[in-house]
């Protein structure tokens, strides 16, 4: 949903805008090109991702400024940049394609790979040493409650007796032990490692807690009349952003419903076809005067229009 994020962003020559899911660098790009002198800050915390995109975008070297972190930490980090205002946030949640394609990435049950899942690298705890610290009820808490899986206790017991068995160390070893708790996949239907895998990875990464720190920082980021735009790809994430966006003396809803995937678009990605993006305008503050976009002179750091040049 490049185009729709842009549109709905409307990005202006002098403007900041901050893009915390960098990855491909897609929604980055079609903001830069949108407006020739507007300035775009990425995060992301996968150092491969940055790789690509910084070549991706090495045409605007000038007005992109990449930064490795998570997306909970985006206000922190823009403060530090001298930045206490931006005029748009875009966000494209989840995992990215290349990340569940590399078998490396552990992401995957379609393909062998370590029980990594972790977004970062460097992080100190992956997918299995999350299954190993967790007792067989708090594993099946957090399936049941990242992957809303009615059979979390069956497949949480079923891993477990696969690991202390020795035979738990891949994808297709987890994927393995879930169907040996639920059964193998129904013709036509979802496979049964799917939500047991989905929240795993969430769990590893943190990523509803990071979301959520996100959101309740974003009316504190924007300027008035800024719009935040956030594409989602499951119920948990959508619920936190439409909450967020319910907050009326905060933010006007662009749409009434979300803005789903056009045919096309799913027609040529998939995964696209549980893409749901909302987007919400910054309302101006009742009281207090206008909200200022940089930093008052003298309290350090640039200004957000030094930061732009």
């Amino acid at each position: 949903m490049r185009d729709e994020v842009a549109q709905v962003l409307a990005p202006r020559n002098g403007g900041i805008y901050v893009d915390v899911t960098l990855g491909g660098g897609g929604h980055a790009e079609a903001i830069l090109e949108g407006a020739p002198g507007a300035r775009v800050i990425g995060f992301d915390r996968d150092p491969e991702a940055i790789r690509a995109t910084e070549t991706r975008l090495e045409r605007f070297e000038d007005r992109i400024e990449i930064v490795r972190s998570n997306f909970g930490r985006v206000r922190e980090e823009l403060e530090a940049m001298g930045l206490a205002r931006v005029d748009g946030v875009c966000a494209d949640l989840g995992v990215s394609s290349p990340q569940l394609d590399d078998p490396l990435r552990g992401m995957s049950f379609r393909s062998e790979g370590p029980l990594d899942m972790r977004m970062d690298p460097e992080d100190e705890e992956t997918a299995l040493d999350l299954i190993a610290r967790l007792k067989d009820d708090e594993l099946a808490d957090v399936i049941y409650r990242y992957g809303d899986e009615r059979r979390s206790r069956r497949i949480a017991r079923s891993i477990k007796r696969a690991l202390d068995e020795g035979d738990l160390a891949t994808t297709l070893d987890l994927r393995r032990a879930i169907v040996r708790a639920v059964g193998p996949v129904r013709v036509g239907g979802v496979d049964p490692a799917t939500r047991t895998f989905q929240a795993l990875r969430i769990a590893v990464n943190r990523e509803l807690d990071e979301l959520s720190e996100l959101l309740a920082s974003l009316s504190e980021l924007l300027v008035p009349g800024g719009v935040a735009a956030v594409i989602s790809f499951h119920s948990l994430e959508d619920r936190l952003v439409k909450k967020a966006f319910s907050v009326r003396d905060a933010w006007e809803p662009i749409w009434k419903k979300p803005l789903m995937a056009s045919e096309e678009e799913r027609a040529a990605n998939p995964r696209a076809r549980s893409a749901k993006l909302r987007a919400a305008r910054r309302i101006s503050p009742a009281a207090g005067g206008p909200v200022s976009r940089s930093r008052p002179a003298g309290e350090g750091g640039p200004t957000s229009e030094e930061v732009a040049r």
